[in-house]
C-alpha cells in the first residue's frame, strides 16, 4: 500500500468519496500511519476519535486544547498534522509536524510528511532540503525512492513556470456553494458533479455533509442546478458519474453503508436509464476488487473501454489509473495497470479520454505545482509523453477532475484560494490572450455507382450533415458536378445522410477528430481548413442479397443476444433509411445434424430477428422471414470450422422496392 502526502479521510466503518482527490485506503490500526506511541492518559479521548471513530476534525480541536498541558507537545503537534493532512489540508500542517520534529519526536512518517507539506504550501526550497534530510535518515526505502523522486520533481518547477499558457479561469458561481463542489463531467448540455449541497446527514470524519450527484443545465443559474434522482443515498457519498454514448447507462462511484460487509471502501456502481427514471445501482463485478477503493471512472468515447482509479495490490503506488475492456457480449474484462508512464508512487486519479485518445488525469507524483496537478498524456507510436497543463490550470493547491466541453475550454475543480467554498468547480478557455481558432470546411462529391462498377457523377442529390447524436447540423444539394460543402467544428464527429431515388441510402461517418494543427503550429488568430471527401451511392438491386456478420445464437437455441441485437440494429437502420424497400430475412444452418431439425430451427431463428426488427418499430409486412436449413450452404463441401461457421449465417435479401419497377 503506497503512502501519500494527502490521503482521504477514511473512517473506521465508512470511506468518502469527497477526498477521491487522493484517495488511498488509510489502514484501520491501533498504530495509525506511523504514530506509535500515545501521549497519555490526557489525549486518550483525541485519540479514540482519531484512531478508533475516525472523526478527525473533532480529534483535531481536542489535540489544540491540549497543546498548552499536554506531557507529550511532539506527539499532540503530530497529531494535529495527520488530522489536517486526512482531511486534505496538508499544505497548513506543515508548521504542526515541524514543531513535533523540533520537539525530538521520533516517527518516520512525520519525517516523510513534513516536505510534502512544505511542497503544498508552495515552499519549494524549503521542501527540497527537507526530502533531502529525509532521503539521509528516512527510515522505509519505498519513502526513500519516493522523496528522491520528489526533488527531481521540485527541480523542474522553475521551468513549469516559465512556461506560457492562455487561460481564462472563472468561478462557475451558478453551481458553486460555501460547501464543496467537485468533479465535473460534461453529458450533453448538462455538467454532472458531486456536492454536500442540501444534504442533511452528516460525516463523522470531518463534520461535513456527505456527497450526492448533480446536474446543471450549462448557461443557466442557479436554479438549474438540481440533484439526480434515483442515484443517491442518505449516509453515503456518491461522485463522479460517468455516461454511454447513448445515455442509457450510467457509472459512478459509492462509498460503503458503514458496515463494510458489501464492500470495504469505495466502489462502481452502474445505473441504467429506462427513458424515465434509474434503474436501481448494482454493484460492479470483475471490475471492483471490494478489499480496497475503487473510482472516478471514466468511459471511453465509444463506450467500450472503462479507465477508473484504484489502489489494488500490484499497482504503482497509491492511487493508480486502471483500465478494462468491454468484450464482444457486453462483459467488462479484468483491469489491467496503465503501467509507469501514467502511474507513479504518488496518487493518479480523475481520468477522462478524449475522442482523439488524449488522457486527461489528476497526479501528484508527476512533476507538480504542490498538491494534484492536472496532466495529459498523448501516445504516439510507442511512445507516451506526460505534460503537465502548467499555471495556467494548475496551482499550488488541488486542482483535478478535468471535463472538456470542446478543445479549448471546459471545466475542472479546485480548492485554490479565492473560492467560494472547499472545492470549487471552474470554467476554463484557452486563447483569451492569444486566440487561435481553428475551422474547417469539407468539400465532398457524391456519385454513383450502377451495376457493373461504373461510378458517375450525382447531381441533386440531397445530402444531411448529422452530428454524433444523429441530430441534423445542416443539409444541401449537390450541384450538377455532385459537389457539396459544409463548415464544421475541430474535434467532431460527423454523419453525411445521403439519399436519392432508385438508390441505397447512405450514411457516411466523418471525422474532424485529430485533424487540428498543434496548437503552435497556428500562425494566425484563425485559420481555415480545407477537407475532402467521396461518397458513393450504390443503386438498388432486386433480389440483392447482403450477408449479416455476426449474428451469433446460443447452441439449440434462437433467443437475440446482445451480440446479435448490435447487428440486427444495423439492419433496422438500413430500413429506417429506406423506407420503401421489403426484405426477405433468412437464417441458414450448416449441413451437421438431423436435416428437418435444422430447418425448423432456422425457421425459428429468422422469426426471432424478424421479431426483434418489428419491436424497433419496423412494419411486419416489410419483413419477411424464412429458415433455409442446410438447404443453401455457401461452401458446399464444407469441411473445416471456418467453413461451417459461413454456412450458418443470416442473409437479408431485397424483394421489392416500392415505385421502381
Amino acid at each position: 500500500m503506497g503512502e501519500s502526502e494527502r490521503k482521504p479521510y477514511f473512517a473506521p466503518s465508512i470511506v468518502t468519496i469527497k477526498s477521491m482527490k487522493q484517495a488511498v485506503i488509510i489502514g484501520i490500526s491501533l498504530f495509525l500511519l506511523g504514530s506509535v506511541a500515545l501521549a497519555g492518559n490526557d489525549t486518550k479521548s483525541a485519540d479514540k476519535k482519531f484512531r478508533v471513530k475516525g472523526e478527525y476534525e473533532s480529534a483535531m480541536q481536542e489535540y489544540k486544547k491540549l497543546l498548552e498541558t499536554a506531557a507529550n507537545k511532539g506527539y499532540v503537534n503530530a497529531q494535529i498534522g495527520e488530522c489536517l493532512r486526512l482531511t486534505n489540508r496538508i499544505g497548513e500542517a506543515a508548521p504542526f509536524y515541524k514543531a513535533a520534529l523540533d520537539a525530538k519526536y521520533k516517527a518516520d512518517s512525520i519525517l516523510f510528511y513534513y516536505p510534502l507539506a512544505l511542497k503544498a504550501a508552495g515552499n519549494y526550497d524549503a521542501a527540497k532540503e527537507a526530502f533531502k534530510t529525509y532521503v539521509s535518515n528516512g527510515g522505509k526505502p519505498s519513502r526513500v525512492e519516493r522523496a528522491q523522486r520528489e526533488i527531481e520533481n521540485l527541480n523542474k518547477i522553475a521551468d513549469l513556470e516559465k512556461k506560457k499558457f492562455w487561460y481564462e479561469i472563472s468561478n462557475l458561481e451558478a453551481v458553486n456553494t460555501a460547501g464543496a463542489e467537485y468533479a465535473p463531467v460534461l453529458f450533453e448540455n448538462n455538467l454532472y458533479f458531486a456536492s454536500t449541497k442540501g444534504s442533511s446527514s452528516i460525516y463523522g470524519a470531518t463534520g461535513t455533509p456527505f456527497t450526492n450527484i448533480f446536474s446543471y443545465k450549462t448557461g443557466g443559474d442557479a436554479s438549474a442546478v438540481s440533484e439526480v434522482a434515483g442515484i443517491n443515498m442518505a449516509d453515503r457519498h456518491e461522485a463522479t458519474p460517468t455516461f454511454s454514448k447513448d445515455g442509457k447507462m450510467m457509472i459512478f462511484s459509492r462509498s460503503n453503508d458503514g458496515g463494510r460487509k458489501t464492500h470495504k471502501e469505495v466502489c462502481l456502481y452502474l445505473s441504467r436509464y429506462n427513458g424515465t427514471s434509474w434503474s436501481e445501482p448494482e454493484l460492479m463485478t470483475g471490475v471492483n476488487d471490494i478489499e480496497y477503493w475503487n473510482g472516478a471512472p471514466c468511459l471511453s468515447p465509444d463506450g467500450k473501454s472503462l479507465y477508473f482509479a484504484s489502489n489494488r495490490r500490484g499497482g504503482k503506488g497509491g492511487l493508480d489509473i486502471y483500465r478494462s475492456k468491454m468484450d464482444e457480449n457486453g462483459k467488462w474484462g479484468k483491469p489491467a495497470n496503465l503501467g509507469e508512464n501514467i502511474n507513479t508512487a504518488g496518487e493518479e486519479s480523475f481520468p477522462m479520454i478524449t475522442e482523439d485518445g488524449k488522457l486527461y488525469f489528476s497526479s501528484d507524483g508527476h512533476p507538480s505545482l504542490g498538491g494534484l496537478d492536472i496532466f495529459v498524456a498523448v501516445k504516439k507510436g510507442d511512445q507516451t509523453t506526460v505534460e503537465n497543463l502548467g499555471t495556467g490550470i494548475n496551482t499550488v493547491s488541488d486542482d483535478f477532475g478535468l471535463t472538456l466541453k470542446s478543445p479549448i475550454e471546459g471545466y475542472f475543480s479546485s480548492n485554490r484560494a479565492g473560492g467560494k467554498g472547499d472545492d470549487d468547480i471552474y470554467y476554463f478557455r484557452d486563447g483569451k490572450n492569444d486566440p487561435r481558432i481553428v475551422k474547417f470546411v469539407t468539400n465532398g462529391q457524391a456519385y454513383t455507382k450502377d451495376y457493373k462498377g461504373v461510378e458517375s457523377v450525382l447531381p441533386n442529390t440531397l445530402v444531411k450533415l448529422l452530428d454524433d447524436k444523429g441530430a441534423v447540423v445542416a443539409e444541401t444539394n449537390t450541384d450538377a458536378e455532385g459537389k457539396f460543402s459544409f463548415p464544421m467544428e475541430p474535434s467532431k464527429n460527423y454523419v453525411f445522410f445521403i439519399e436519392k431515388e432508385e438508390h441505397y441510402t447512405k450514411r457516411e461517418p466523418f471525422t474532424t477528430v485529430g485533424k487540428s494543427p498543434a496548437y503552435e503550429e497556428l500562425t494566425q488568430k484563425e485559420t481555415t481548413l480545407n477537407l475532402s471527401t467521396k461518397v458513393v451511392l450504390n443503386k438498388i438491386k432486386k433480389d440483392e442479397v447482403f450477408v449479416v456478420e455476426n449474428i451469433n445464437y446460443d447452441y439449440d437455441k434462437w433467443d437475440i443476444r446482445p451480440d446479435a441485437a448490435l447487428e440486427l440494429d444495423k439492419i433496422v437502420q438500413f430500413m429506417v433509411d429506406n423506407p420503401t424497400i421489403t426484405i426477405e430475412l433468412s437464417s441458414h444452418t450448416d449441413s451437421r445434424g438431423d436435416d428437418k431439425y435444422n430447418m425448423n430451427l432456422s425457421a425459428k431463428r429468422a422469426e426471432s430477428s424478424k421479431a426483434y426488427m418489428i419491436s424497433k418499430g419496423i412494419k411486419k409486412d416489410r419483413v419477411i422471414s424464412k429458415g433455409y436449413g442446410e438447404t443453401k450452404p455457401l461452401i458446399p463441401d464444407a469441411a473445416t470450422e471456418e467453413d461451417f461457421q459461413k454456412n450458418r449465417r443470416t442473409e437479408f435479401k431485397i424483394l421489392k422496392v416500392a415505385g421502381m419497377k
